[in-house]
């Protein structure tokens, strides 16, 4: 990839412009850990991005930056600019296109977040990012209290960085959340989704949502039980999001509502029970497992030993069941297959469409 990205700016150098990855790319190739997506910065505006790459996309000409696969590898090449006002505490409200890089690098949210790298691999480090990565801490660029100000969302990233690089928080940036934490209030609940959840997917969640608490964010993010989340060693994000209580104006979709509210139902049942395990699957009772504390290699256990896994497994069907009483199709259907379901679930029928067969005449004919 390293290679690719290299070329890429090679090919803008080569139409006499400026360009160098910068940010996360660069920082986690300094720590050994790989990036699929780069950012490029360039004193090339997207007009003339637009003339070298025909297949640029997804283009943002308002804030200058304009998106580009070359070779499977996306890039996000940004002009360089200053940000000459914020609106929202969210977004520049105007920009300005520059021809210095320094000038650029100063606009952005952490010093490790500055680090560059030129066509022949060179590192370029303006700001002292390297020392900040060997110290393992995460400082602003520039005035903390300014740069959360200006843009709330950096409250969230600072304490994902710090979760995921397992990094501190530099004293000027905890105390700058403190007071510029109320902003949380206006950020996009999609935003404040996907920041928590880059945080819980974390192998280091649990120092994520000791940050979290530790800076007092509960209400501003509108969710509570986060230090119930601490007790479980492992847990997947349903799982947690199962466990916290969260304002529903988080954007959920339907299928994700539907996992957190069956775990809920389960946390109050037997987890080994055979019906519980067939009417909620393997997955929705391995995460309540995760949650109580049970070994998950039990639950497949017992579910694996479940006779019926789905209606599919039965061997008769509606058809043969209207057949054998005459009828035609109804609710009764219903209440005959939640019957034979239990039945057999429960050893005292077998699953051959002879001893369904049997069973359903006798009690239902």
């Amino acid at each position: 990839m390293l290679e690719v990205a290299l070329s890429f700016l090679k090919k803008i150098n080569s139409h006499n412009y400026k360009a160098y990855i910068v940010g996360g790319f660069v920082r986690d190739y300094l720590l050994g850990i790989e990036s699929d997506d780069i950012d490029v910065a360039t004193n090339a505006t997207p007009k003339q991005i637009k003339e070298i790459f025909e297949d640029c996309c997804l283009s943002n000409e308002e804030y200058g930056s304009v998106v580009v696969v070359m070779k499977g590898v996306h890039f996000e090449i940004t002009t360089f600019r200053k940000e000459l006002s914020y609106i929202d505490n969210r977004r520049p409200g105007r920009i300005e296109y520059i021809d210095d890089l320094y000038q650029d690098l100063i606009r952005r949210d952490f010093v490790i977040n500055t680090l560059c790298m030129d066509e022949n691999g060179e590192i370029l480090d303006y700001l002292g990012a390297k020392e900040d990565l060997n110290r393992k801490v995460i400082r602003t660029v520039g005035e903390s209290y300014q740069k959360f100000s200006e843009d709330s969302l950096r409250i969230l990233r600072a304490i994902r960085f710090a979760t995921i690089l397992d990094f501190s928080l530099d004293e000027n940036i905890k105390v700058a959340i403190k007071k510029t934490k109320y902003l949380l209030k206006n950020l996009s609940y999609y935003r404040k989704k996907c920041e928590l959840e880059k945080i819980f997917t974390s192998l280091n969640y649990k120092y994520g949502i000791k940050l979290i608490l530790e800076l007092g964010l509960e209400d501003e993010l509108e969710i509570s039980n986060l230090s119930r989340v601490m007790e479980s060693d492992t847990i997947s994000l349903i799982g947690i999001w199962s466990i916290l209580n969260f304002s529903k104006k988080y954007p959920f979709n339907r299928n994700e509502l539907n996992l957190i509210q069956n775990v809920h139902d389960v946390m109050h049942l037997n987890n080994f029970d055979p019906m519980v395990l067939y009417k909620y699957g393997l997955y929705v009772n391995s995460v309540a497992a995760e949650i109580k504390k049970i070994d998950i290699k039990d639950i497949t256990e017992a579910y694996n030993a479940l006779i019926i896994k789905s209606r599919a497994d039965i061997h008769i069907n509606s058809s043969i069941i209207m057949n054998i009483l005459h009828k035609g199709e109804g609710k009764y259907l219903k209440d005959i297959y939640l019957d034979i379901e239990r039945e057999i679930l429960c050893h005292r029928l077998d699953n051959t469409e002879k001893s369904i067969s049997d069973y359903i005449l006798r009690n239902y004919g």
